[in-house]
């Protein structure tokens, strides 16, 4: 019994085949690129070969996330908030909150004891505290992105970034810059401007309980995860590989069709 789970996100595209008895089997990571109908062909392809399968071994296939209405080789699209709830309740049973921070949103979301979405809140349409702000942020200070959130731990001042604005807090970093602040303190002022906006979300939903879950590619960034768990005083869970949760809820919802 083997089945398919597809995320195609903003930035990345996730594809990741799961076996009634064996679990999951293989997974890949793509940029989506400007393409995401074929960016999804690719992961497809990809997290095939491992296994040496074809599209007919697969029983059903689910394909999530923002362009998942480009997948038309799926048998159905499922929203991303159903599939991450999914994926950390096989994960993680326990988790009560989940945060997701992906390349152009994030979302907080509440389950319950099934793994049964509750409520949910997501940021409005801009990139703000999102994978793309760090992107832009990273590139204004010319810092390497896997390196930023390592530097940001050895801050010693506590910067605010106030602007909730990817573009004027560019220039709101930049204007640090100038006026010689360290580039560690800098850092951890955008990571903490990232928290604080996650936080405001998480309060429109009545706050966290836990277990606390964060999934999504800024999930590798132990900056934001820090900030993030020094805002909410709670530790925070987080599975191996955070990019594929969306993906292997979607092959859990999957695994029920069949």
């Amino acid at each position: 019994m083997l089945v398919a789970g597809i995320d195609i996100g903003s930035i990345t595209t996730e594809a990741l085949l799961f076996d009634k008895d064996k679990g999951v089997v293989s997974y890949t990571i793509v940029q989506t690129g400007a393409d995401s109908k074929k960016s999804a062909e690719i992961a497809l392809e990809k997290v095939l070969a491992y296994p040496s399968k074809q599209k007919s071994d697969l029983a059903y296939i689910v394909a999530t996330g923002c362009g998942r209405k480009r997948a038309d080789f799926a048998n159905q699209a499922v929203t991303e908030i159903t599939c991450i709830a999914k994926g950390v309740s096989y994960l993680f049973p326990e988790a009560r909150t989940i945060i997701d921070i992906g390349g152009q949103d994030t979302k907080v979301i509440r389950v319950d004891e099934k793994g049964r979405v509750v409520e949910f809140e997501m940021n409005d349409k801009c990139a703000a505290g999102t994978g793309r702000f760090i992107e832009v942020m990273a590139k204004a200070l010319n810092v390497e992105l896997e390196k930023i959130g390592d530097i940001s731990l050895q801050y010693k001042k506590e910067l605010t970034i106030s602007s909730i604005c990817t573009v004027f807090a560019e220039s709101e970093v930049i204007s640090l810059v100038s006026e010689g602040e360290a580039l560690e303190d800098i850092l951890y002022g955008i990571h903490k401007a990232i928290a604080d906006r996650t936080m405001g979300l998480l309060t429109r939903l009545g706050g966290a309980q836990p277990e606390i879950v964060m999934t999504g590619g800024v999930a590798k960034n132990i900056g934001v995860v820090k900030a993030l768990e020094k805002a909410l005083n709670h530790p925070i869970k987080i599975y191996v590989e955070p990019q594929i949760v969306g993906a292997l809820g979607a092959s859990m919802v999957a695994l029920e069709k069949v």
